[in-house]
């Protein structure tokens, strides 16, 4: 694949469907690589495991966040990612961002996110997302102008503010 700047990227979303659910299975379990690499499990065990995680976020997040958008994130028409987004009346709650990984360290996260602070830029909300301690992320959530507000667990509370940071170059 060639490199492209961000912004000519064929970066789309659509709703998330049910033929869907192998592809955001990848997703997850390629956030869980390093993690499930410290453990001494068979790849059975690391399979149940997984399916198990899996299937408990995604019941999670669609009990409580029954008003989120459960979006596909489509490079060139080819699944890229998922884009969990929940927007309430002053807040916008990224739920999860996550691209497999011969997406990731294109632009895309930073393209998607960017399109969601000036969303909230011109709504006027604040924007969090919860992220882990030791995600490679973090700095470029840092770079957008996103703080830590609180620490839960091994999950860093993030929050990026309208007045305090323009999303534009």
């Amino acid at each position: 694949m060639s490199a492209s700047s961000p912004s000519t990227l064929a970066i789309s979303l659509r709703d998330v469907c049910e033929q869907d659910e192998p592809f955001l299975y990848k997703a997850f379990c390629s956030t869980r690589t390093d993690e499930l690499a410290l453990v001494p499990w068979t790849e059975e065990q690391r399979e149940a495991f997984l399916r198990m995680q899996f299937t408990a976020q995604d019941k999670y997040y669609r009990e409580h966040y029954s008003k989120a958008t459960f979006q596909v994130i489509l490079l060139d028409h080819e699944l890229a990612g998922r884009l969990y987004v929940l927007r309430e009346e002053q807040l916008i709650r990224i739920l999860d961002i996550t691209l497999i990984p011969e997406y990731r360290n294109r632009g895309i996260g930073t393209r998607l996110i960017r399109e969601i602070l000036d969303e909230a830029n011109e709504s006027g909300r604040t924007v969090q997302i919860y992220v882990e301690t030791y995600n490679g992320s973090l700095g470029l959530f840092e770079r957008l102008g996103f703080t830590k507000k609180a620490t839960e667990g091994i999950n860093f509370l993030l929050e990026w503010h309208a007045s305090k940071v323009s999303t534009k170059d």
